[in-house]
This record gives structure tokens, sequence and C-alpha cells, in this order.
């Protein structure tokens, strides 16, 4: 069991200098020179006499500068804060304005002036060492480790505290799942999203590789393609988003992967359809369905999805909760039309966060005495499984009819004609719903018009849902656009539906 992220991480500098822990592109980094530059970077951060533990925000994309970063911050005794660089300016004001960061990192240019004093990583890497000498007192314990802005309903952001304490939670929980030993890990999840954790520490604090997949390539269909098979993959993490534009290619499967051996599926519904045509793809890999929000650091439950799950539940359960973990119904439950208890699902337990930074109102309204409130719908059957079922904030009024809206995605992505949909709400003048539209990718077919396919989704919809929670609308589109974290873009084609 591990009990010091940084020391297990600079341990391997020591024992295998020159493994490579880091690759993008053609570029390849080991761990003596990670160990070494977050050291240098960690001594001038140290050198710029900063107040004790107050958080550093990192400006910056998927370079390895940037994971240099995170570790110089921690290392120097501070939490870090990742901020992307695909971020709307708008975004860099907003949480430098929440966070009060006592200092910004800058792997990157940064297209405004902001008010923090702004350090160059890129740098001081190189110059820290000779420049400066103090003793570093790195993150331990309940001290924040990392501070992820997710989005908030108010449109301000809300930044979620992660302690060490926290992550070694999560990591020492990932390191059970028999990850390869040196795991060559994919990273493909931009630096500002929880789901990058997933591979980051648990890969670097067992010795791996993540081998990473720029946003920009990743955006590109054919140099995806392209790129994917060269990176010898073991372990694949992403959302089931990522992975469905993925599966466009026939060439993702197991005779053209053959050291990929185990899926993790974090931040989306992983659909029946499409972890059964992953199955099919890969027939001897590990799938795993995992479920968890930002406050209560990456994952708290898991299921691998075999044959004999697909064939026992149309949908996919989100597993069990860790060993250390207890998630609860909140007690003003309901009963669904099968007589599920479904509820406001509860967390409890060693990875849950302390509160988001600098917002005491909404920790005090979130993190309950009795638990994280996830805002997820769910229950747990007799064995201890749990399901999700939405969003208490994901429902919408149609004709009088209360709709949720994951429930009719979820229909979609498990019709056999749709490689990928998304219901999407168009509003009238008085901003009620006046139609419900569904954007697809449809699957391969042999329909010569797009009536007769539209005709034949509708007859499949209608035989598993309620009549009225039928699109009225299809849309189709040869791929769904993606926001940076690799989820499908509602926002932005609910704006193109209301423009």
């Amino acid at each position: 069991m591990i009990t010091d992220i940084i020391q297990t991480i600079d341990a391997f500098a020591q024992q295998e200098p020159h493994r490579v822990c880091y690759q993008i592109n053609d570029q390849t980094y080991d761990y003596q020179q990670l160990s070494t530059a977050s050291t240098h970077l960690a001594q001038a951060i140290a050198g710029c006499d900063l107040p004790a533990k107050a958080p550093i925000m990192v400006y910056g994309d998927q370079s390895f500068a940037t994971i240099v970063a995170f570790l110089a911050c921690v290392k120097s005794g501070h939490a870090y804060i990742p901020v992307d660089t695909h971020s709307p300016q708008t975004r860099l004001t907003m949480i430098e304005s929440i966070a009060k960061p006592a200092l910004i990192l800058a792997v990157a240019d940064l297209p405004i002036a902001m008010q923090t004093p702004v350090l160059d990583a890129r740098t001081q890497a190189i110059a820290g060492s000779r420049a400066h000498a103090a003793k570093l007192t790195p993150v331990t314990g309940d001290d924040t480790f990392y501070i992820i802005f997710t989005s908030g309903t108010t449109g301000q952001p809300k930044g979620v505290q992660i302690s060490h304490n926290n992550l070694l939670s999560f990591v020492n929980w990932m390191n059970t799942f028999d990850l390869p030993e040196h795991a060559q890990v994919l990273s493909q999840a931009p630096y500002s999203f929880d789901l990058s954790v997933m591979g980051l520490y648990p890969a670097l604090t067992q010795g791996g590789a993540l081998k990473v997949m720029p946003q920009d390539q990743a955006a590109n269909l054919k140099t995806l393609f392209a790129v994917l098979p060269t990176l010898a993959l073991q372990v694949w993490i992403s959302t089931p988003s990522f992975a469905s534009i993925c599966l466009l290619d026939a060439n993702f499967d197991a005779a053209h992967y053959p050291d990929l051996t185990q899926f993790f599926f974090c931040g989306e519904e992983l659909t029946h359809a499409l972890a059964e045509t992953l199955l099919q793809r890969f027939p001897q890999a590990q799938i795993y369905n995992t479920y968890g929000p930002t406050e209560a650091t990456v994952a708290v439950t898991a299921v691998e999805i075999t044959q004999a799950v697909l064939d026992q539940y149309s949908g996919l359960p989100i597993g069990v909760a860790k060993p250390d973990t207890k998630i609860l119904l909140r007690e003003n439950t309901l009963r669904d039309e099968d007589g599920q208890r479904v509820g406001e699902l509860m967390i409890q337990g060693p990875s849950v966060s302390k509160g988001y930074l600098n917002n005491p109102d909404k920790t005090a309204a979130a993190f309950l005495p009795d638990g994280y409130a996830t805002g997820d719908l769910g229950y747990i059957d007799d064995a201890g499984m749990i399901f999700y079922r939405g969003r208490t904030d994901f429902q919408i009024k149609l004709n009088g009819y209360r709709i949720e809206l994951e429930e009719v995605n979820h229909y979609l992505n498990d019709a056999p004609l749709i490689a990928q949909g998304v219901a999407i709400p168009k509003y009238n003048r008085e901003h009620k719903v006046a139609k419900l539209l569904a954007y697809i990718v449809p699957a391969k077919n042999e329909f010569e018009s797009e009536l007769q396919l539209t005709q034949a989704i509708r007859r499949s919809l209608e035989s598993k849902m309620m009549s009225y929670m039928v699109p009225q609308r299809f849309v189709y589109r040869d791929a769904l656009p993606l926001t940076a974290n690799g989820k499908v873009a509602i926002k932005q084609l609910i704006a193109e539906v209301n423009a």
C-alpha cells in the first residue's frame, strides 16, 4: 500500500532512473527527468516566499512540463489548480477571483494579463536548483493536493479540494485492479478534468508510462486513427463518448491493439450497446464501468462488464462501492415503475473532499453529516450493486410530462440503429420546452433514405419507451461534438438548436 504519492514517484528515479514515464508524440521522458525537473521548480517556488499552503494555478496543456509543474507545487507544499490552455479567458479570471492563488505557473503563454504574479515554469524548472536550495516541505496528510474547478449551475465554477489522503484512498484502490506491471496508460483527458487523475497517479506510482493523446489530434478522426495504434497501449481510460468515436474505426480491435487488455470508463453512462460492441472487438479484455463525482476523487464504484453482466442487465450497473466507502440513498426516496427504491446517492469515505475552496455556502449545502450529496439519482439492489438513474437537475417538462433527459439518452444509445445519440430540448419564447430533438450518429444500415431510417428508429424506440419520451425530430450527424473533457458537448448542441 502506498503511503506517500511524491516519495513513491521519486523512488523510481532512484531505482530505475531511465524508465520512461511520459510519451507525447515522438518525445519520451524518464523518471529521473521528472524527479529532477519537479524538484528544481519546487525550489524556485520555495524561493518566492509564498504564504504557507496557498494554492498555485498551473496554466498548461498536456505537455510533460505540466506534470512537472503539478509535482513541483506539491513538493513545495502547495496545492495545484490545473487550468487547461483551451479554457475561455473568462474562466481563467473567474478561477483566479475565486481561488485567490498565490502564484500562477505558466507552462504556456497566458492569453491575458492576470492579477496574480506569474512564474514561467518552462525556464524555472531548469534554473531553480541553481537559484535556491531551500528545504522542501511537501503536501501530506489532509493537506490539499489539487483543486479541480467543476462547472457550477449558476455559471460560477466550484473548486473541489482533494487532499493527499483523498488521493491515496483512490490510488490504492485503483492499484487493486491488477494493472499490468509498468502499465502503458492512455492519457487523453485534459488535466483540468479529474478523469485524467485515473491514469496519472496510478500509473506514476507503479512505474508506468502515460501515453498522451493531445486534444488537437483526438479532434481529427484521421489523425486519431493513425496515432492510436502507435501508442502500444495496455490500459485505456476515457469517457464512453471517446471510445464510441474510436469504434468508428474498423481497426479498433484486439488484432490491431494486442496489448490493450483493460478498459476503464467514467464520467458518463456506459451503455449496453457500447459495452457489447467493445467486448466483441476485445473479447479477452477487462472492461470496467466506474462512477464517481469529482468531489469524491474520480471514482468510488466499479464493476467488470462481462458477457454475463450484459446478459443479466439491460441497463448496466455502476458497480459496488470501494471497500473503504459507503454509498447510501438519501431519505427522500421514491419508487420507480419497477418498484425500485430510487433516491439521491450519498457518499461516505476517505476519498470525499473537504469541500469547495472559498465557498462555505455551497460546501454546507452538499457536504452533509451523512455524506456528500451527489445530486445523482440511483438505486442499490439486494446484492449491493448500484445503478445510476440520472441527475436530480436533468429534468424537463414537455406537454405536461416530466422527462429525464438521461433516460431518453439511455434508450437512444441502446437502439441498434443508433451508434451515438443525445436528446436536446428546443425552447419557445417563454423558455418552455416546445420540442425534443435527437442528434444521432446512425449505425451502419441499408436504408435508402433518412426518412426510412427515422421511421425504423422511431418504431424501435416506441417499443421500449413511453411515446411522450420519443423525440419529435431526428438530426443526423457523422459525429457528435465533444467537450475538451471528452463528453458530448450538450450545451453546444442546445445553443445550436435554440439559436
